[in-house]
């Protein structure tokens, strides 16, 4: 079913999520989340003196009120137009995803930031970010006109690695957010970042690769592949930031929040790849892995 205008909100709610994460992420690097000590009220408030930690912290609540209100519109519109039985249970899915990650949100600053929830409340932002952002691929034209089916002749299987690669880059964020919550050190965030970009360049050269002319495949693969060096980029000055943070406070702060915002697109742009391959490539049958044997004998 075409719904241009439900695919270009379905955009927006992924813009604002996208904002939302980065304003949770300011919120962590200038450690304002327990600039105020109540919730959902701030002091007592709907709006109090935006100061300080205050600012950054009623002002990350603001956003994620907006995205809650948006979220809510967007399954309630996916229940009513969409002909697709799995797309309105995506649909609730993002719903019952912001109303948990509010909770949860909610349970950091009153339980005094326990890691765990912290952590949790990280992640699950991401996660949110990436729904939203297939429910704006599934909604969107290019999805309506069908799938180009090609035949995975690789090894290892494409549709393996479209299933590890998101679950890496989303242990990854976790181990970011463990060290920025101090769980843990920095190093297995470190060593997660050598081995997870690896898998995902194995990924997006076996695509390319394989399917250079199939347009969904590449565009996907080259995406993920430009901001994956992008994110390695920021983690490199996010680290030297941090090293030089006494001196440097502000430079610190941009570049971590930026590194956060970028894994999110990571771990989407690793989704809406996977997405395209569990669509579009199937596992080879074995009339062709006969036939490419005879023609190689």
């Amino acid at each position: 079913m075409k719904t241009p205008w439900l695919h270009r909100y379905a955009t927006l709610v992924a813009v604002c999520t996208l904002f939302l994460v980065i304003a949770g992420a300011s919120v962590t690097s200038k450690e304002a989340g327990l600039s105020v000590p109540d919730w959902p009220l701030s002091y007592g408030q709907v709006i109090p003196e935006m100061t300080g930690g205050v600012l950054f912290e009623t002002g990350h609540r603001m956003i994620a009120t907006v995205v809650g209100t948006l979220t809510i519109i967007l399954a309630i519109w996916i229940a009513r137009v969409e002909k697709r039985a799995w797309m309105k249970k995506l649909g609730w899915l993002a719903l019952g995803g912001v109303v948990a990650q509010g909770l949860l949100g909610g349970a950091t600053v009153l339980l005094l930031q326990p890691a765990p929830i912290s952590i949790a409340h990280a992640c699950l932002a991401q996660l949110f970010f990436s729904v939203t952002v297939a429910i704006a691929v599934f909604t969107s034209r290019h999805w309506q006109q069908g799938p180009d089916p090609v035949e995975d002749y690789g090894w290892p299987s494409l549709r393996s690695l479209a299933v590890i690669t998101p679950i890496l880059v989303l242990i990854q964020i976790g181990l970011g957010a463990g060290f920025r919550h101090r769980a843990f050190g920095l190093m297995p965030h470190v060593i997660g970042a050598m081995l997870v970009p690896l898998v995902i360049l194995l990924t997006a050269v076996f695509v390319l690769n394989q399917f250079p002319k199939h347009r969904a495949l590449r565009s996907a693969a080259a995406g993920l592949l430009g901001i994956t060096l992008v994110q390695i980029f920021l983690g490199i000055a996010a680290y030297i930031a941090r090293i030089n943070a006494a001196e440097y406070p502000l430079a610190m702060v941009l570049t971590t929040v930026a590194h956060v915002g970028t894994g999110g697109l990571t771990l989407a742009a690793s989704v809406v790849l996977a997405i395209q391959i569990r669509r579009n490539v199937h596992a080879r049958s074995p009339e062709t892995a006969d036939t490419r044997q005879v023609v190689a004998q």
